[in-house]
């Protein structure tokens, strides 16, 4: 149920409360039968606990609303941080790989095709970052894979990226 509804329900229920009520006043004044009465009354606290439980619930909803603005926050510094820190060691494996990508005697191109393969672009992805057809990220891949000596995407990221893992006996 949503915030609107809530509060449609609270007035509905507000109105049934007030107009029971004022029934009751003029019930007892009239000297009405005293089950009536109280049948009457019991219907306004029925009224009158949902009012407190949709409050109570928007309440709720509300705090943890707010904590959950308060972790993702936290979470975000956190990744930023993160972020920051890892910055110099990201920036020193990409000139790695580039200068890599250099000995191999790669166009601009094809380090640019690489760099996406690595990144885990699809082909088809590739083509439209560079703007290019399909058939020609396909070329570019297969001219990269046949310049490092390796048969595909598989071997060029293992061949970046296995060192990086550690050793079984330190995870």
């Amino acid at each position: 149920m949503n915030q609107r509804e809530r509060f449609v329900i609270i007035g509905i229920l507000l109105i049934v409360t007030i107009l029971v009520g004022f029934d009751l006043y003029t019930d007892s004044r009239e000297g009405v039968i005293l089950w009536h009465v109280l049948f009457e009354g019991f219907i306004g606290l029925v009224a009158l606990s949902g009012i407190f439980y949709l409050l109570r619930g928007t309440i709720d909803l509300r705090h943890r609303l707010q904590q959950e603005i308060e972790e993702f926050s936290t979470f975000k510094h956190e990744a930023e941080r993160w972020r920051a820190d890892s910055r110099k060691y990201v920036d020193g494996l990409a000139l790695a790989i580039d200068q890599q990508l250099t000995k191999w005697k790669l166009t601009i191109s094809e380090k640019e095709v690489a760099f996406l393969l690595l990144k885990g672009l699809s082909l088809k992805e590739i083509a439209d970052v560079r703007k290019t057809t399909e058939k020609t990220a396909r070329v570019q891949s297969m001219a990269v894979y046949a310049k490092a000596g390796i048969s595909g995407r598989s071997e060029l990221s293992a061949y970046f990226l296995e060192d990086l893992l550690l050793p079984s006996s330190q995870v």
